[in-house]
């Protein structure tokens, strides 16, 4: 196969802020064409998690989204930190949120939110047999419902629509795809 990456003649850091960072780039193709803007948005990779409790239930947080204006089901989700292995982020993530641990972790999927204008990855995992073993500990910027769901309850959400959040879908329909 041809190698199809392209060369960066320059960078230019437009926004640099904690939660946003922006860069313009100039870049030339394999081709030879120049691009004077194109346009990167930088991220630490992200994690979210399917967790199920050892009696099979999904356990699943509700939180209002400012930008769709409007509070969604969502899986827990979180920022992996700079020298923390993925799943260690999602096991943290998951108990600060829910205050649910243990279980079986295995990742499912990896993926990317915008491969074309995003630099980071998405490690999606399931958790089997997880159990309340302590009480939320949020962020003061957090507000979070805790919604234990049955396998029909998740499914009539996904099939429904209600599952906004693309990263979230994805990893919930390989997990019904796999398992039924």
């Amino acid at each position: 196969m041809r190698d199809m990456r392209w060369e960066t003649l320059d960078k230019e850091y437009l926004v640099k802020r904690p939660w946003l960072t922006a860069r313009r780039d100039t870049v030339k193709l394999p081709s030879g064409v120049v691009m004077d803007e194109y346009y990167v948005l930088e991220y630490p990779d992200w994690i979210n998690v399917i967790a199920r409790t050892k009696d099979g239930n999904f356990v699943f947080i509700r939180q209002y989204r400012y930008a769709l204006g409007q509070a969604c089901f969502e899986l827990v989700a979180g920022v992996v930190e700079q020298g923390e292995a993925p799943v260690d982020a999602a096991k943290r993530e998951l108990l600060e949120e829910t205050g649910y641990a243990g279980g079986e972790w295995q990742e499912i999927m990896t993926i990317s939110a915008n491969a074309s204008t995003m630099n980071n990855l998405t490690h999606c995992f399931l958790a089997e047999g997880v159990e309340k073993v302590a009480e939320q500990n949020l962020e003061a910027t957090e507000d979070i419902e805790v919604h234990i769901m049955t396998t029909e309850e998740v499914r009539s959400l996904m099939e429904k629509g209600d599952m906004k959040q693309a990263l979230m879908a994805a990893p919930l329909w390989k997990y019904f795809c796999l398992k039924g």
